[in-house]
């Protein structure tokens, strides 16, 4: 569902790199911010799924949005996927992306208390 997934995890921190709505490379909802902002959350929680973490554990994330104008639709959807955990956010305005049809990329750091592996 997404480009390359880059997951780091050194001791209880984990670091996933920018994540796009993709699908075997290519873009999905070509248009549509907030169903690929959706699309990297759900990537973004897989690959932490596999370093033993979920959201919940997450205390940062970083949303690139070509277009400002989608910030809002977009923090909405942030807001479905993360709810009362409210963890630390930047959003940004870039000039692109590598494929022009990614409008959001987002990257997330995880914490997993208590546990070091």
């Amino acid at each position: 569902m997404s480009a390359s997934r880059v997951r780091v995890r050194v001791g209880n921190s984990i670091a996933v790199a920018g994540t796009t709505a993709a699908s075997s490379g290519k873009p999905v909802a070509i248009g549509d911010a907030a169903v690929q902002a959706r699309a990297t959350l759900e990537t973004i929680s897989e690959a932490l799924g596999k370093a033993g973490a979920s959201l919940n554990d997450v205390v940062r994330t970083r949303v690139y949005l070509t277009d400002i104008a989608d910030f809002e639709a977009v923090g909405r959807v942030h807001g479905e996927f993360f709810g009362e955990l409210r963890p630390a956010n930047t959003t940004l305005q870039i000039a692109g992306l590598p494929d022009p049809d990614w409008l959001v990329e987002t990257e997330a750091d995880a914490v997993i208390v208590g546990t070091a592996e």
